[in-house]
């Protein structure tokens, strides 16, 4: 993986607020969420980082490649590059 969409950042920017406030438990609090499964489980952290992106996305968010390594070396992407590869997934839409 040489491209990826930092979390921390992207919810930072999107929710203005400081990076103190970007720990996962802090991000899942502020959102109303608690912490589901076990501190530290590389597991259950992927899974409320995802619980956090989709509720990003619900609330408007457009999540990009905000990170690249370049030469060895760890390089912000900016947020004007234009979007790479294929569309951003949508959120499915349920029938009442």
């Amino acid at each position: 993986a040489k491209k990826w969409i930092n979390i921390r950042k992207s919810y930072g920017n999107f929710y203005k607020v400081p990076r103190n406030q970007t720990k996962l438990t802090i991000m899942l609090e502020n959102l109303g969420m608690n912490y589901d499964g076990r501190p530290h489980s590389g597991l259950d952290d992927s899974r409320n980082i995802a619980r956090i992106a989709i509720r990003m996305l619900q609330d408007g968010c457009d999540l990009r490649v905000n990170e690249r390594i370049h030469g060895g070396q760890l390089m912000t992407v900016s947020s004007s590059v234009p979007l790479e590869g294929a569309p951003a997934p949508q959120m499915p839409r349920y029938r009442n």
